[in-house]
């Protein structure tokens, strides 16, 4: 039985992050097997019940589709055996050792993308003023701003200035303590400080061996309240020091839910800048830049044609260049106006024949609610999940604005985009919300071929 608990875990791993399978999944061990149960073995109490609420049914429909009769989850706390450690070596260490991280990442360049540096960024009216800030944060020693907060939706570059700036800091001294880090993995961190005793080394580790920090998606800190306060503290001592610090977020801190008025205000004291959506001239440049970095040679007029249609974010503009060089190349035909009329298919919406009401019905059917709670103010579980998958499916399938969803359900446009955030991290890390959302979003299509 130890063997096939083994196997699930194998199957687990491909569907979750690598860090939250090493955090959560991976220490769980055999204990034995009753009738149709499964009974494992958690490290803690914490993380017995963490695994409960968000990993269970996971574990119980991978143990399903085995066929071997067992279909149940039963959780122990049982601490696994301790290891001995040489005398000294927590002491000597100068780097909290986490899961999955290096033991010696002071200089922080394993975690950043070297392909993502201020040359490679297109600069537009839409991102000059947070392309400018970045470089002077960056470059400018006698810059008197030491903490950025840089704001857009997703896929406009706000991480890739982030990369840059953590980039190019290091390329003028390679001994400078980086740390790059999402908020997520700050949250899951701190917990594995905490749960190990260890919580003085996580301090020291951002509060005193590091020179920049380079905080990813600050909306995830929502409702993580000994997690705020402990990141309070920290931007407190990094200020101090007269440290850089850089936050990327697809909300204000004031939008964003749950969120402590004073982590709020630390996380704005700096400069604020706003990551738009690229304008035509923009994505022409951008276009041709992404061309050139996947040695394609395009006509004016296919530049134009794409640069036209492809208005979301800087990846759809990526993925249709792909998809252009990939059918060329495979079908051997040459790149004309007429290939990227087909390839723009699959990349933009044709004429809406889903309407918003559809997926309202849909979502409302197939989670059994009445289609007024939707717009109700209950923040209970069995509203807010149909409310947050209705929301996501309708800025994925629809061209609507997030200011026009909200008006359906009541809702402004921060608590939209957050909400469309959610569902999309959760599709990540539990793969019953992706299979509902992937089932859901046949329906509308076949919806839509019907029509």
């Amino acid at each position: 039985m130890a063997t096939i608990w083994e196997e699930v875990k194998d199957n687990i791993k491909c569907e979750l992050p690598q860090k939250t399978f090493s955090l959560w999944i991976n220490p769980l061990t055999f204990l034995e097997k009753k009738d149709d149960t499964l009974i494992l073995g958690c490290p803690n109490k914490f993380s017995l019940n963490w695994i409960t609420e968000n990993y269970a049914d996971i574990i119980e429909e991978k143990l399903g589709k085995r066929g071997e009769g067992i279909n149940k989850l039963t959780l122990k706390v049982k601490a696994p055996a301790k290891k001995k450690t040489l005398p000294g070596i927590l002491k000597e260490s100068k780097q909290l050792i986490l899961p999955n991280v290096s033991r010696h990442p002071q200089t922080g360049r394993k975690y950043l993308n070297n392909e993502f540096t201020f040359d490679r960024f297109v600069v537009g009216k839409c991102n000059e003023f947070a392309y400018s800030a970045a470089r002077a944060l960056a470059f400018g020693k006698k810059w008197p701003y030491n903490h950025l907060f840089m704001l857009a939706n997703t896929g406009l570059g706000k991480s890739h200035l982030a990369h840059a700036i953590g980039n190019a800091i290091l390329d003028q001294n390679p001994q400078a303590r980086v740390y790059y880090i999402t908020a997520e993995d700050f949250v899951n961190q701190m917990i594995f400080a905490l749960k190990n005793n260890r919580i003085e080394e996580f301090k020291n580790k951002f509060r005193r061996s590091c020179d920049v920090l380079l905080l990813e998606e600050v909306q995830f800190l929502s409702g993580k309240e000994k997690t705020q306060l402990e990141l309070e503290y920290t931007l407190d001592a990094l200020a101090n020091d007269h440290k850089k610090i850089i936050f990327t977020s697809s909300l204000l801190p004031k939008n964003i839910p749950h969120l402590k008025k004073e982590l709020s205000s630390r996380l704005t004291s700096g400069i604020i800048t706003t990551l738009e959506m690229p304008g035509f001239q923009t994505r022409l440049k951008i276009l041709e830049k992404k061309a050139s970095e996947q040695d394609l040679s395009l006509s004016e007029e296919i530049i134009e044609l794409l640069a036209k249609h492809l208005t979301k974010d800087v990846r759809q503009m990526e993925s249709a260049l792909r998809c252009l060089k990939a059918k060329s190349e495979l079908l051997k035909e040459k790149i004309n106006p007429e290939l990227a009329a087909e390839v723009l298919k699959s990349h933009i919406s044709e004429q809406e024949t889903i309407t918003m009401g559809h997926i309202r019905d849909l979502v409302c059917k197939y989670f059994k609610v009445d289609p007024v709670l939707l717009q109700s103010k209950s923040r209970k579980k069995i509203h807010a999940y149909p409310r947050n998958i209705y929301i996501f499916l309708c800025r994925t399938h629809t061209q609507r604005t997030v200011q026009d969803i909200g008006k359906t359900i009541n809702r402004n446009h921060s608590t939209v985009l957050y909400a469309s955030e959610v569902i999309e991290h959760k599709m990540k890390v539990d793969g019953r919300v992706k299979n509902q959302v992937d089932f859901l979003s046949q329906k509308l299509k076949e919806m839509k071929n019907d029509s």
